[in-house]
């Protein structure tokens, strides 16, 4: 039998693995809209993205995965506000109604939902081409998130994690990122760098503990999702400030160091995007606090680079043609001094 729009939600998404009790969520899944209850000293922190097949994620991906990634990108943008996730709506269309695809699909975001949290609390179905839109909302204390506007010259620049592997993750799935190569054909790389790669890409970590354990010795931050380059100099345009970023300082996994030249290498990491790990800065009197807190952690944490009077973000001593991605205008070359 056909499942219909309403049977899809009983059995996959009004679940009690995404229905997670939180006091602050009065009403969930089932009604017209959420209620939610903002304790007093808090503010909501709302973020949004959409993700399409053949855009976002390979058509063919596994739906754990793709479910996975799709929180994940979200609650990337509430850990760059140092916010603490709290619920998240889900508008999804599907080609059609798969039962083994949605089951899947349903753990994989369960799981995740499940280690932050976040509980569903609404959405939409409809039938289309497969589209997955996510809106995630977080709590922080009232005057403590983390803003794009923060950067002051004398602070430094830092990158939680490593650079470039979702870039390079991409290109493990043989999708062609012009400029970033991996040494072999995906089928030829070590199984373990490929394993690796294949996590950067589906399962990007959240920085949320990182973030709410160090918001207070940080001065502003964003996620990477658009490439380093890119994503800092949004940093230096909201604060009117410059950034040097010091490519000889990029932190690259073994796996990136193992598969790919350094010329691609630091292509994915400036340019390539999807590695959703935190660029923020910070006066340099934290860096030891800085550091401790994320080896607790076992988090990498790295200085990259250094905020100055100019505007912009460069990089040091490198003459590169990058490319960065955009939507609507596909492949950009950007030149880099």
């Amino acid at each position: 039998m056909d499942l219909t729009e309403r049977e899809i939600i009983r059995r996959y998404f009004d679940v009690p693995e995404l229905r997670l009790p939180r006091p602050e969520i009065e009403l969930g899944v089932g009604d017209d809209a959420a209620i939610l209850r903002i304790p007093a000293g808090k503010r909501l922190v709302v973020s949004a993205d959409v993700l399409a097949a053949g855009v976002h994620f390979p058509e063919r991906a596994q739906a754990n995965l793709i479910a996975c990634r799709a929180l994940a990108v979200n609650l990337s943008d509430l850990a760059a506000m140092a916010a603490e996730p709290l619920c998240f709506t889900l508008a999804l269309t599907l080609p059609r109604a798969d039962s083994e695809w949605l089951r899947a699909f349903s753990r994989g975001l369960a799981k995740l939902a499940g280690e932050y949290g976040c509980s569903l609390v609404g959405g939409d179905l409809s039938r289309g081409p497969l589209q997955i839109a996510i809106q995630v909302h977080g709590l922080c204390e009232s005057g403590r998130e983390l803003r794009r506007d923060g950067a002051r010259p004398g602070q430094k620049v830092y990158l939680t994690g490593w650079a470039g592997d979702g870039a390079l993750g991409l290109a493990s799935l043989g999708i062609d990122t012009p400029g970033i190569e991996l040494n072999a054909a995906p089928e030829n790389l070590p199984a373990a760098c490929l394993a690796h790669f294949h996590a950067a890409y589906f399962q990007p970590q959240p920085r949320v503990e990182f973030a709410l354990a160090a918001a207070p010795l940080i001065a502003c931050a964003i996620d990477v999702s658009d490439g380093l380059l890119g994503d800092a100099g949004h940093l230096a345009a909201a604060s009117s400030v410059g950034i040097e970023l010091d490519p000889e300082r990029l932190p690259f996994s073994p796996s990136a160091r193992c598969c790919a030249t350094p010329q691609s290498r630091i292509r994915a990491a400036l340019a390539g995007g999807d590695d959703y790990e935190l660029c923020f800065t910070a006066d340099p009197a934290h860096e030891e606090r800085l550091m401790e807190i994320a080896a607790d952690m076992n988090l990498p944490l790295t200085r990259i680079g250094e905020v100055t009077a100019g505007e912009g973000a460069h990089c040091a001593g490198k003459e590169l043609s990058l490319t960065s991605f955009d939507h609507f205008g596909g492949w950009e070359a950007n030149a880099l001094e």
